[in-house]
């Protein structure tokens, strides 16, 4: 059994500038390139997976114009990642696009491993995918979650806001992180009837529930943050101190 690793990293990462810019999109740094410690946070999580002994294969999907840059990144300052076998493949429009096209381009069997993982996600530990790992292997789809410690309400919106419709049980909620992990062929049929649908998910999870196979959860960890706002990457260098 191999475990590919897919890494979608072509977002705009709007929310992490403070204020809009009169820049160009073109102009704009996307988020996963922003610097934690002197160093892109993308960089932070691809040596995470680096260090898995488990990990075969890592595919990262980017902007087609960031991908020569960025291979030239992992050449110079980055070989403990590039001895993992490292591919980029151009990305999509939207997330799923990404991931779309990097299993597209991935040489698995049916019964390898999967997993997706945020760009931005980068104090994943050991642990945790070691466990979506194990999971997926045992029941074919797993992901990553926290419990909810916040009352979680129901809402309609309105003109003027929202209005509470009802209190959904805490127990009843968990908050989804990344990995999330799938044999091959699970997530290679889910992909498939939700493009033949046109349909799109939130997250690999969405399609795979959408597509009928239970997606079984292990416990992540509130430090698995994802930097997508200025408060998060302020957050992330307490912790990267810590």
């Amino acid at each position: 059994m191999k475990v590919f690793v897919i890494i979608p990293a072509a977002g705009l990462g709007t929310r992490m500038s403070s204020a809009p810019s009169a820049k160009s999109k073109k102009g704009s740094p996307s988020k996963q390139f922003a610097e934690l410690g002197g160093t892109p946070i993308l960089l932070h999580t691809l040596r995470r997976f680096a260090a898995c002994a488990e990990v075969s294969e890592i595919c990262v999907a980017l902007r087609a114009g960031e991908m020569e840059s960025f291979r030239a990144r992992l050449q110079s300052d980055a070989k403990d990642i590039a001895h993992k076998n490292v591919r980029l493949v151009e990305g999509g429009e939207h997330r799923q696009e990404s991931v779309a096209n990097a299993l597209a381009s991935i040489g698995a069997a049916e019964d390898d491993i999967v997993l997706v993982h945020d760009a931005v996600r980068p104090f994943v530990t050991a642990e945790i995918i070691e466990e979506v790992i194990r999971a997926a292997e045992k029941y074919g789809a797993a992901i990553a979650a926290t419990p909810a410690v916040d009352t979680v309400k129901q809402v309609e919106r309105t003109a003027e806001g929202a209005i509470i419709k009802t209190t959904i049980p805490r127990e009843r909620v968990v908050l989804a992180q990344t990995p999330q992990g799938f044999r091959y062929s699970v997530i290679k049929k889910a992909f498939d009837e939700a493009a033949a649908d046109g349909f799109t998910g939130t997250d690999e999870a969405s399609l795979v529930e959408r597509s009928r196979h239970e997606v079984t959860v292990v416990m992540g960890s509130p430090r698995n943050i994802k930097i997508t706002t200025p408060a998060d990457l302020e957050l992330a260098e307490f912790y990267l101190r810590k």
